[in-house]
């Protein structure tokens, strides 16, 4: 085989890296790669179609520390790999006799956290219980840049990184002995509901999706009617070599790419929102009114746009509730099992 040969063989390789079912057959592409606002071939790692097209291998799973037991479930610190890195998290599998067809997965995707001061073991202890006590096998990544895992931390809004690493750990549970590949379920918070929505109109793994106090808006939604809430933040650490915190990412893409009125295309091609009629999975939505930190009109829009596109979805709200539904936690978490119990048990 000549150099040249070789070197393609290779760099096919190295490209399709990523193992996740992303085949969307009926989907309103994109018609041109000219129109992600970039280079012809360099479209942004950040575009719905680019993300389809790569792989999520995901790894087996490697326990790291086993954790006392919970109520009647075992407890684990795990590892898995992500984009070539080493990435941790919680594992919890059922006690008892497992099904025929293995447990039923939720994958658990946390919201914002200082990744400095994320800690495995520490928050959601009583989300997370709730559906391990329930007979699901629970799987809460760490992302990378958090905890021990690996790797430089991000916002989702504005990098595929978190996003890649869910779609490597539904690849990686999907290994695990004790899993039905064939049931699995996502719930997310917060920033966790935004990779929850983007996973959703990549993968066709997600069986059913809750979505607590997300941040779900439009890229435009976000920026001009919240107050660039979501959109203003600088990026979380600098590179190395960086002497300062590198700027806030719509400013790096509307550098790269335009601003919403210049190039809509681009910054549709990104948007989870635009790909809602492709969502398979039924939906959850819950969200307190009067919550603080994600403005509760973001769920409201995104109940609309599943209903528009006469998608399975169940909205709860909670009138003069917070962003972690405090003064209903144990409702709301009721509402979680039960929906879950009805699309991946029945």
């Amino acid at each position: 085989m000549s150099i040249t040969a070789l070197c393609i063989v290779v760099g096919i390789v190295v490209y399709k890296r990523f193992s996740v079912n992303t085949d969307f057959s009926q989907t309103n592409t994109i018609s041109s790669q000219a129109n992600y606002g970039g280079p012809i071939n360099e479209p942004n790692p950040l575009s719905i179609e680019y993300m389809r097209k790569q792989e999520y291998p995901g790894s087996d799973i490697t326990i790291e520390q086993t954790l006392p037991d919970g109520f009647n479930y075992n407890r684990y610190i795990v590892s898995y790999k992500s984009d070539g890195l080493k990435i941790y998290a919680l594992l919890t599998v059922p006690q008892g006799e497992k099904p025929e067809t293995g447990w039923p997965v939720i994958i658990f995707n946390h919201g914002y956290i200082a990744p400095e001061q994320y800690r495995t073991t520490e928050k959601y202890i009583a989300y997370t219980d709730a559906f391990s006590r329930n007979g699901y096998i629970l799987f809460k990544s760490d992302y990378r840049g958090h905890g021990n895992s690996e790797g430089q931390p991000d916002y989702p809004e504005y990098s595929s990184s978190y996003t890649i690493d869910i779609l490597n750990a539904i690849s990686s549970i999907k290994k695990y002995k004790e899993t039905d590949p064939n049931r699995i379920g996502m719930w997310g918070h917060s920033m966790g509901g935004t990779i929850a929505l983007r996973s959703l109109v990549v993968s066709k793994d997600i069986k059913a999706a809750d979505i607590w106090a997300g941040v779900v808006g439009t890229y435009q939604d976000l920026a001009e009617n919240h107050h660039g809430r979501y959109t203003s933040r600088p990026h979380p650490s600098p590179l190395p070599g960086e002497p300062t915190r590198r700027p806030n990412g719509r400013t790096l893409l509307t550098e790269q790419y335009g601003d919403f009125n210049t190039n809509p295309q681009f910054w549709q091609s990104i948007d989870p929102m635009t790909y809602i009629k492709d969502i398979a999975a039924p939906v959850q939505i819950q969200h307190g009114t009067s919550d603080e930190e994600v403005p509760y009109v973001l769920s409201q829009k995104l109940d609309t746009a599943l209903k528009n596109a006469n998608k399975t979805v169940e909205f709860y709200s909670y009138e003069g509730d917070n962003h972690n539904l405090s003064n209903n936690l144990g409702v709301a978490l009721q509402r979680s099992v039960d929906f879950f119990d009805k699309y991946l048990k029945n």
